[in-house]
């Protein structure tokens, strides 16, 4: 293991589960630290949603944690810009992007430019990190009638009116196929014989490499078979290779993907360079709305902009990006999720509580505001300053833990060990939060002085603070979003009780009751227990009834 990495990668190392051997497996990468990864990325045809959203999160969350753990990440996603046709298991109708630049008479690539940008604008409002590459099929034609001619040269592949076909049934006399989706062709059904282009394969499940333009097909490109366009899998072949290799360490898609998407690439793989692409295949699974898988066709759909806006029937009001992204969090990424009104205001009020955590240790922890943090009594010689936070937090603090010397310091260091525990088990991210909601839980305590702060050192105290945020914010990706007026005045009263406590702590009881009673004339009545400000009551000022 390189000295560059975090030592928490090798106390914990990270399991994933490798569609292809249906196994949790160690990940060891090909060439350590470096490591390369693969994400069929969006057909850029209409606006990004929640299905996008789902693939985007799941790989930038493993992309983070990749990083955080020291490796060098290679993150291939690919934009579809030609290709998918109307009808992708029987390879027929038009081109998606071609059909929707026809209806809104513009340029193909007037369409793919302009759903590509709403996508874009849509990952970051979800802070979703960008890949290191983000190539597009169009921009890969020459690689990808390459690969064709070494498919048809190896003897996997052949051309029949201007089109090219990948041969199962010859490939299938050299190498297994259906190993990744578990499908067997001859239980597959077999498409009718009158379906265009189907008479010219030599077998039914034999897939299009290239396919001939007819005329008044918008979308084509000069080939030695003639004018024609890639088919679907081909493109994502030609652009892992490129720039991955022919072998990397990570692909990864939608369950929607494996077959026959996938399954055409392992096999495109093996045909040319005579072993597949991917040492580890790892696939999220689907989202449904209200229970319901979510399809265009019936109607059950939502987009992104929907989401923002709270413009979907389903929505009582508008969502922000991080409560979407929170509660994808919440489901580990093999499990479905469900999006409704009420699975979305649970995730708003959750995320609100780790998030207010944030807000009070900006308070508990001496001489430290929120615009200027530096953690340089974690270690010494170790600073960590808030503009390096993000990508760059692996690299500072974060790798140094002070030793507890209290039972409250002790407990702490364990409960972020198990982040990295779950973290490393297979991105079980909805494990992690439950640890995260432990340690707010402690840290609101802190705040009501229900635990003592004393059993925390200040160097501790700063520590906390910087690992919370490390987890919150580097890893899960989360971010603090402009708040609304309630949330403003929320957080300064909770520094005005906060100045009470102290005030009465150092019993200043002039400065106590004059914050008291200043508040209790603005309609705010502070209700005092054992540990502290137990309770806070609003009224109307004035109001007899409210004011006794």
């Amino acid at each position: 293991m390189s000295r560059e990495m975090h030592p928490k990668a090798t106390e914990y190392p990270l399991l994933l589960s490798n569609s292809l051997t249906r196994a949790k497996e160690r990940f060891e990468p090909l060439s350590a630290p470096a490591v390369g990864m693969y994400v069929c990325g969006p057909t850029v045809y209409g606006e990004p949603h929640l299905g996008h959203a789902r693939s985007a999160v799941t790989f930038d969350l493993l992309y983070r944690y990749l990083k955080h753990l020291g490796y060098k990440v290679r993150y291939i996603r690919n934009i579809t810009d030609v290709g998918h046709l109307q009808d992708e298991q029987l390879e027929q109708g038009e081109d998606k992007i071609a059909r929707k630049a026809r209806l809104e008479q513009l340029e193909p690539m007037e369409v793919a430019q302009r759903y590509t940008n709403l996508y874009r604008e849509g990952m970051d409002a979800l802070n979703c990190e960008h890949p290191s590459i983000e190539p597009h099929a169009t921009g890969h034609i020459p690689e990808q009638i390459e690969l064709i001619e070494e498919l048809l040269r190896k003897g996997f592949a052949y051309e029949v009116n201007g089109s090219v076909y990948f041969d199962l049934t010859h490939y299938r006399e050299a190498y297994s196929y259906g190993d990744l989706s578990g499908k067997i062709l001859e239980e597959l059904q077999v498409a009718s014989r009158d379906t265009t282009g189907h008479d010219e394969k030599r077998g039914p499940h034999d897939f299009a490499l290239w396919k001939k333009a007819e005329a008044g097909h918008i979308m084509r490109w000069k080939s030695p078979w003639g004018d024609g366009f890639p088919g679907w899998h081909i493109e994502c072949t030609a652009m892992s290779t490129k720039y991955l290799g022919e072998t990397f360490d990570i692909h990864g898609g939608g369950l929607d993907l494996q077959f026959p998407h996938h399954e055409a690439e392992i096999a495109q793989s093996c045909g040319a360079f005579g072993h597949g692409p991917a040492k580890i295949w790892i696939h999220h699974n689907m989202v449904t709305l209200d229970g319901s898988k979510m399809s265009k066709s019936a109607g059950n759909f939502v987009t992104l902009n929907e989401l923002f806006m709270g413009t979907h029937a389903i929505l009582e009001r508008a969502y922000s990006p991080m409560s979407i992204r929170f509660l994808m969090l919440q489901s580990h990424y093999h499990s479905p999720i469900d999006f409704s009104n009420d699975a979305l205001l649970a995730a708003e009020k959750a995320l609100h509580r780790l998030l207010q955590a944030t807000r009070i240790l900006r308070v508990l922890v001496p001489k430290v505001q929120h615009d200027s943090f530096t953690a340089s009594h974690v270690v010494a010689g170790v600073v960590a300053k808030e503009e390096h936070y993000g990508s760059n937090l692996q690299n500072h603090g974060s790798w140094m833990w002070p030793t507890p010397k209290s039972k409250l310091e002790n407990e702490l260091l364990g409960l972020f060990n198990r982040c990295y525990e779950t973290m490393s088990d297979d991105l079980n991210t909805a494990k992690t939060l439950a640890i995260l909601f432990d340690i707010a839980g402690k840290i609101n305590a802190l705040h009501h002085h229900q635990l003592d702060i004393k059993e925390l050192s200040s160097e501790y105290l700063e520590w906390l603070r910087f690992q919370y945020e490390v987890i919150l914010f580097d890893i899960l990706g989360l971010k603090e979003e402009v708040q609304d007026e309630t949330d403003r005045l929320s957080g300064v009263l909770d520094l005005i009780i906060s100045l009470r406590a102290k005030a009465r702590g150092t019993r200043d009881f002039e400065t106590s009751d004059q914050i008291r009673d200043t508040l209790e004339a603005l309609g705010i009545r502070l209700k005092d227990g054992k540990g502290g400000t137990t309770e806070v009551e609003y009224f109307e000022p004035g109001d007899s009834e409210g004011a006794k």
